[in-house]
């Protein structure tokens, strides 16, 4: 576990997500607000006020939250490609049309769901998709992508190699590199991703004022690149001052940590881990500024302790997998090693990222 005092003191004062983003996800197909459960067993065996979870397991009938910053990031880049100015009336089959008439493909990587809703997002403006995966990614995974309609390359290597290769396809004439990772020169997309994302947030905040609840005063959630982790700190960070931002990563892959420890970003080299979408080896560049200032603590969590807090929550109900599991497992190592000034009067919303799926079990 990291700490990062400094955090407590950062407000966040950059620009806000567009109103426009909830507005456009609310008119795409099978829109709904996602549940926010309240768990009183676990905060009472805590000693916490609330601890509730926003749930995740089905988001426009996938079953994770990206398509919330992949539909946003591809609508918004796709019809920049096409040079269509987004008015009212301008919607995602007037942007297909376009990026289909002048041959518009999108390119992407992932370590799980982002390639498939990245697919999802392809299907509705029937455009191509191409998802590169690493090597490490299980079949199942794979084929829930190809069924999006996506073509699935495999590469053999990391995460991070797959970016590698990403970027050198979309390189083609008429190509689109959709990422929820940034670099140097690659910044846009990303936190157009980023923006997407506030829908959640907003709904979180819609959903704890109708059953009276609040102020929030930790959020906990799970790092793979960085870009949700970002989204929560700008959020938190800037709506509720006070609130403690907690992220979570797979001990296999804990590259957020690694590069709060040394003050810059740090590319590591990820290992196997059931927390797929977790599994990432370099913090996202655009992500990187609010994260090292916005991020109160930094927590490891195992595939063991993440499978048992699964069970967990499969047993109230809350049918999530190994990522929207994590968040549990990281509350319960803050409450034993007694940090982040969790008491009797904290109101804790964890953010479960992904619905049940297979997975290896851990030995």
């Amino acid at each position: 576990m990291l700490l990062n005092p400094s955090a407590a003191s950062f407000t966040y004062t950059g620009p806000a997500p567009s109103p426009s983003v909830l507005l456009f996800h609310r008119l795409l197909p099978d829109y709904a607000t996602t549940p926010l459960h309240s768990l009183p067993s676990l905060a009472q065996s805590l000693g916490l006020a609330h601890v509730l979870v926003k749930d995740e397991s089905s988001r426009f009938g996938l079953p994770a939250f990206k398509i919330l910053g992949a539909s946003w990031a591809t609508f918004k880049a796709v019809a920049a490609a096409c040079d269509l100015h987004l008015h009212e009336g301008v919607g995602v089959e007037e942007v297909g049309a376009a990026a289909r008439k002048a041959g518009v493909r999108i390119v992407t990587c992932t370590a799980g769901n982002w390639g498939r809703a990245v697919a999802r997002m392809g299907g509705y403006m029937r455009v191509d998709v191409t998802v590169f995966v690493p090597g490490v990614m299980d079949r199942s995974t794979r084929e829930k992508i190809r069924s999006e309609g996506a073509r699935v390359e495999v590469v053999d290597g990391d995460y991070d190699e797959a970016v590698c290769t990403a970027r050198s396809e979309a390189e083609g004439a008429g190509s689109i590199l959709m990422m929820d990772t940034g670099w140097e020169g690659y910044e846009q997309i990303p936190q157009w991703v980023v923006e997407g994302y506030s829908t959640m947030l907003i709904e979180t905040d819609q959903q704890l004022g109708d059953v009276g609840v609040g102020p929030v005063t930790h959020a906990i959630a799970s790092v793979g690149v960085g870009s949700w982790a970002q989204a929560v700190a700008m959020h938190y960070k800037s709506t509720t001052p006070s609130a403690a931002v907690i992220a979570v990563e797979p001990d296999t892959a804990p590259c957020l940590k690694t590069s709060l420890a040394a003050g810059k970003i740090t590319p590591i080299i990820a290992g196997k881990s059931i927390m797929n979408g977790m599994n990432c080896g370099t913090v996202s560049y655009t992500a990187w500024e609010v994260l090292r200032r916005g991020v109160d603590a930094c927590v490891e969590v195992t595939d063991a302790e993440v499978h048992r807090d699964l069970q967990y929550l499969h047993s109230l109900g809350v049918k999530n997998g190994p990522c929207g599991a994590a968040p549990v497992s990281a509350l319960r190592k803050l409450v034993v090693e007694k940090k982040s000034g969790l008491g009797k009067d904290s109101v804790v919303v964890l953010f479960s990222t992904e619905g049940a799926r297979d997975y290896p079990l851990p030995a």
